[in-house]
């Protein structure tokens, strides 16, 4: 028995000095292989309200291009058409954005399912304006993904010019500046039961004006009306039980705002949040958006007398 067990140590000893010596040598040209970038999948509705206005396959290109450029763990890719017939376009995504009108990229039960399966694998979610409001049936999912949402009759849409004071200590608003700036701010969301895993990061004071509007799904309701002097959130991060984040920022109806750096800053950084990557302390640091990178592909009519001048000036005032 001796004998058996000192063959075994010998011949182990053996493979291990052999061992370095017959493995084959990587080659002196062999780099790295490189890490894996995490996928972050835009989906767009169809462009509406003119040639500035709802323009979500233009704004989504904007901050791809702006993510790809500037973020090296990133891949971001824009996908055009509604929800993808071939869900093999999505393999991969480390995070999904949605941008449309009301429920334009979705539709139906069955793709709320399958984007509720990404989301339960982990996959984080963004939903940008109205997309937040998905309509009477779908909002439990948008609960769920994104920890709030715009409910009719209980949520309202009024454009006011939001101060925003003060800015939480997160990463989404590393680099960010408080500012104040003009859109169809939607507010008074419907959130999840005592806010458990939300955290505002856009608030505001709404004008008294905003909440006067009459009964309806989007105008107004006595809740909203009896909340005189309360801040709204109209952005806000979310910690899924699952692990998984989300999302949701109201504004975004005036194309000319993706031009302003906080506004924009704010989202660059909540994407890359949702996806799981480390926002650097400073914020996403990319170039401001040229005027010709703000127009690019804008489907609406162009106004006949409209300059790229005038765009340019857009973009200086709203940053002064």
């Amino acid at each position: 028995m001796r004998h058996r067990i000192a063959i075994v140590v010998l011949l182990g000893i053996a493979v291990s000095c052999l061992g370095p010596a017959v493995a084959p040598a990587a080659g002196a040209d062999q780099a790295p292989a490189a890490a894996a970038k995490k996928k972050i999948v835009f989906l767009p509705g169809r462009q509406s309200h003119g040639w500035s206005a709802h323009a979500y396959p233009a704004e989504c290109k904007l901050l791809a291009g702006i993510l790809n450029k500037s973020v090296s763990g990133v891949e971001a890719v824009v996908v055009e058409g509604g929800w993808p017939n071939d869900l093999s376009v999505l393999d991969g995504a480390a995070a999904m954005v949605i941008a449309c009108d009301g429920n334009g990229v979705l539709g139906s039960e069955a793709n709320y399912q399958a984007l509720d399966a990404f989301a339960q694998r982990g996959v984080g979610i963004a939903y940008i304006h109205y997309a937040l409001d998905p309509g009477t049936r779908w909002g439990k999912y948008l609960l769920a993904w994104l920890g709030g949402y715009y409910e009719q009759h209980w949520s309202v849409n009024p454009s006011w010019k939001a101060e925003f004071k003060q800015l939480p200590d997160h990463p989404i608003t590393r680099g960010v500046r408080p500012f104040a700036i003009h859109d169809e701010w939607y507010y008074h969301m419907r959130f999840r039961e005592g806010m458990q895993g939300v955290t505002p990061i856009l608030s505001a004071v709404p004008p008294e004006r905003t909440r006067q509007g009459r009964d309806g799904p989007h105008s107004g309701n006595p809740t909203v009306r009896s909340r005189v002097g309360m801040a709204e959130h109209v952005a806000w991060a979310y910690e899924r039980p699952d692990g998984g984040r989300g999302f949701g920022f109201t504004g975004g109806h005036d194309h000319w705002n993706y031009a302003h750096d906080g506004f924009r800053q704010i989202l660059l950084n909540a994407l890359c949040w949702v996806a799981r990557i480390d926002v650097p302390p400073q914020g996403v640091q990319a170039p401001r958006p040229t005027a010709a990178e703000m127009e690019a592909n804008l489907g609406g009519n162009r106004p006949g007398n409209w300059t790229t001048e005038q765009t340019q000036r857009i973009i200086d005032e709203m940053n002064q």
